[in-house]
């Protein structure tokens, strides 16, 4: 049987665990222009696994960067239809050890009270927040090209509910993207996320 791909794979969360390559990168091509990401499996094996397969079945697509706070991080990674975000809510990912720094660019997965809460959202550092890095705070790659970019996105919305004006994780998770364009319509989007192909062709 062939393996799935995309939206029938995405309702699947134990299929996707293809291993990643050791270095591999990511174009965003998103509402506020584009940005690379360029991830380092050696500083978060796990994470940068998820994230590959995430990618390639298109996880990312469409999705809201739906907590920007500046000088801080922006965050995404709530899939924009309810029923793919809920298949994934409990498919948390091992924790990783933390080898690098939360630096200005570098990308690390959201996660609760504790490094194995870690699911599908991740944020892009806006400034160096190394006080992340005792909490558990593993970053598995970096922005190579387009931070200017990412410094641009949508952000007046601020923190998200209940602690500030933004949008809810509780409703995204329950009403998706309908939800977001109806109460936030400002917020940028990732337009589509992918693999980006090496001088090889893989």
């Amino acid at each position: 049987m062939a393996q799935e791909t995309g939206k029938a794979a995405l309702k699947n969360p134990a299929a996707l665990t293809e291993t990643a390559p050791a270095t591999y990168k990511v174009r965003f091509d998103t509402t506020a222009g584009p940005f690379l990401v360029e991830v380092q499996r050696a500083w978060a094996p796990h994470g940068a696994d998820r994230f590959y397969n995430l990618v390639k079945n298109g996880f990312y697509d469409d999705a809201r960067f739906f907590r920007v706070i500046s000088g801080f991080m922006v965050q995404f990674g709530i899939h924009g239809d309810p029923a793919v975000s809920a298949v994934w809510q409990g498919a948390r990912l091992p924790r990783d050890p933390v080898k690098q720094s939360n630096k200005r660019g570098y990308i690390t997965y959201a996660m609760g009270a504790s490094p194995d809460t870690r699911t599908t959202q991740v944020f892009i550092n806006f400034a160096d927040n190394s006080n992340l890095d005792s909490m558990g705070f593993a970053p598995f790659g970096r922005v190579v090209s387009g931070m200017d970019v990412v410094d641009k996105i949508y952000s007046d919305y601020g923190e998200g509910a209940p602690r500030g004006r933004g949008p809810g994780q509780g409703r995204i998770q329950m009403e998706g993207n309908a939800y977001l364009a109806k109460e936030f319509p400002k917020l940028d989007s990732i337009k589509k996320a992918t693999i980006e192909k090496d001088e090889a062709g893989q």
